[in-house]
């Protein structure tokens, strides 16, 4: 293992979406992630999510089983679980049996509403989260209904990033107070505060309710996506006046009225005139004109397309692991490089091996296995 997090022990509770990502993070970043897996069907190498772990079955309802779980939690710098609020303390690994047994541990909880509430026992997924928050609400053009930004809000931007965040903090002051403590992660939560910016943009009245005619939510002629001649699409982000300038100069636009950059109502006239002006050549040719440039350009590429640019390309942003491309590891440390540790494993793969690696009796693993 390499990273910043090397030698740090994560016990993960398997689930889907959030948790994992936030496992393959902590795993990226060097960590040796133990996950707990309920079933021995499962797992796969394009679960790209669960890249880097290993994977032991556990059947927490039976004693022995738990017993031998209760023996890593005590190995475990953090667990990390995404069970509905009280099941993990319906089976014996609630944040005060856990503490018995290990009194530095940071126990991380991701869920959707919180571990309190008057929603936090009710079913959702990211939709119903980022809906609460006001950040659904704000996304979408204007005169239709909001667009669901795939589960990158709630999911993992307001809930495994959050979550990865508030662990390692966590750890960090255990460290030095040799305590550990409970990080509640809601996604509610972290897609709330993510919109920050957003509240205060509101607050000072330069941000209105309406989608679609703000500075950022496609109302301006300069802050959108574009089709070309091809049918296909450029995005456009020039927002100071110098980036505005170079726009208008590359798109060869003289129309007077484009000048009065910042005056919103005549928004939504440029934008028809600058949606005519991008039809006229295709995506290449705006490339050619605009990549690299001050302009705040880009083209729209598809999951297909985007390993292939050769900006990805320089930074080897994108991986091939076992037939498999996928994102490359992320942030960058320039001294305790952070790598890819192999595949998502099969459920079970390392039921013997993993936990005689973190320390268990032979026996034990004979008796369960």
């Amino acid at each position: 293992m390499s990273g910043p997090l090397k030698n740090v022990k994560v016990l993960e509770f398997a689930g889907i979406g959030p948790g994992p990502f936030c496992g393959m993070l902590l795993s990226d970043m060097g960590a040796e992630v133990l996950r707990i897996d309920r079933s021995a069907k499962g797992g796969s190498k394009h679960i790209i999510e669960g890249r880097g772990k290993k994977s032991v079955v556990l059947n927490l309802k039976d004693p022995n089983h738990l017993e031998v779980c209760l023996e890593l939690v005590a190995k475990a710098d953090i667990l990390q679980e995404g069970m509905r609020p009280g099941k993990m303390e319906s089976l014996g690994l609630g944040p005060e049996e856990c503490f018995k047994v290990n009194k530095k541990l940071v126990y991380g909880r991701m869920t959707g509403w919180g571990q309190y509430g008057s929603l936090s026992q009710a079913a959702g997924h990211d939709i119903n989260y980022i809906s609460l928050t006001g950040a659904l609400a704000a996304i979408g053009r204007k005169g239709e209904k909001p667009t669901p930004p795939l589960n990158l809000i709630g999911d993992f931007g307001g809930g495994a990033l959050y979550l990865a965040m508030g662990m390692l903090a966590a750890l960090h002051e255990a460290n030095i107070s040799g305590q550990g403590q409970v990080v509640d992660c809601a996604m509610t939560d972290g897609a709330a505060s993510l919109m920050s910016m957003f509240y205060g943009f509101t607050s000072s009245k330069i941000w209105n309710g309406e989608r679609g005619s703000n500075l950022l939510d496609t109302g301006a002629h300069f802050y959108d996506v574009y089709e070309t001649k091809d049918n296909k699409f450029i995005s456009i982000g020039s927002i100071e006046p110098q980036f505005y300038s170079i726009l208008l100069d590359k798109a060869e636009i003289k129309d007077p009225d484009f000048k009065d950059q910042m005056n919103s109502n005549m928004w939504p006239s440029l934008k028809k005139r600058i949606e005519a002006i991008f039809k006229t050549k295709t995506r290449d040719e705006w490339c050619e004109l605009m990549e690299g440039t001050d302009v705040c350009f880009s083209p729209v590429l598809s999951i297909e397309e985007a390993p292939s640019h050769q900006h990805n390309i320089d930074r080897n942003t994108f991986v091939e692991i076992d037939g498999v491309i996928q994102p490359n590891v992320a942030p960058r440390f320039s001294r305790t490089v952070s790598k890819i540790n192999g595949p998502s494993a099969i459920n079970g793969e390392h039921n013997e091996t993993a936990l005689s690696d973190w320390g268990i009796n032979e026996e034990k693993i004979k008796l369960i296995f």
